[in-house]
């Protein structure tokens, strides 16, 4: 990829993340609004939306990182297990294990009733569902059945592990933030994964284009010596 399409491709990957987290915020947050609109500090409203916008920032860019991260950590697999196929049912019990740790570690232990249960409940639903309409996404674009698991893996097993940071919290609101981070998260990590190959297709068009431009300079130059 060009310097000049990573750039756009970083952008509005970040300009996603912190967009989504300062309008959910808006939902999922009220709290923190919510005194200051009565009190007319609307300073403080508009701070308190930009904080959100960079908590959103921050969490875009873990999921760039981990999104660079795990293309490697593919190929590696691929190198180790020799086989497409086998490192793909590795992963798909990575899926399962991820999944289950997710559900009996963090989940249940801290489900003290039913309306707690239903919303830990919900947020593993947008967790898998989003997974697995993006990774069914990612096939249908590149054409490629064989692309579904590692789509899957990295929207599910990647995601869980930039969410640890709000997952391992023990504040008080830790949970309006479980729900809140969970958001950004998916939505940049489901961008850059099906977004990544035109910003490839774009700058192998750039590059083709540059070598033209390189090629006919050259001959003027040649034409004119």
């Amino acid at each position: 990829m060009t310097i000049r399409n990573f750039i756009k491709f970083a952008f509005w990957g970040i300009l996603l993340g912190g967009s989504l987290t300062s309008i959910a915020s808006l939902l999922i947050r009220w709290d923190i609004y919510a005194p200051y609109i009565q009190a007319g500090e609307f300073g403080e409203v508009v701070a308190s939306f930009v904080w959100m916008f960079l908590l959103g920032v921050t969490m875009a860019v873990i999921s760039q990182a981990g999104y660079f991260a795990y293309l490697t950590i593919h190929q590696i697999g691929v190198g180790v297990f020799k086989s497409l196929t086998l490192w793909n049912w590795v992963q798909v019990l990575l899926i399962v294990v991820v999944i289950v740790d997710l559900v009996v570690f963090r989940f249940l232990p801290f489900t003290t009733s039913w309306q707690t249960g239903l919303f830990y409940g919900a947020l593993l639903f947008v967790l898998i569902g989003c997974s697995f309409v993006t990774a069914h996404q990612k096939v249908k674009l590149t054409g490629k059945k064989h692309i579904f698991i590692p789509s899957l893996f990295f929207m599910i097993v990647v995601t869980t592990l930039e969410w640890t940071i709000a997952l391992m919290g023990r504040d008080v609101n830790i949970d309006s933030y479980v729900a809140l981070l969970l958001f950004p998260l998916v939505a940049v990590n489901a961008y850059q994964l099906l977004v990544l190959p035109k910003y490839n297709a774009m700058s192998e068009r750039d590059r083709l284009r540059l070598a033209e431009r390189k090629a006919a300079r050259k001959q003027q130059e040649n034409a004119q010596a």
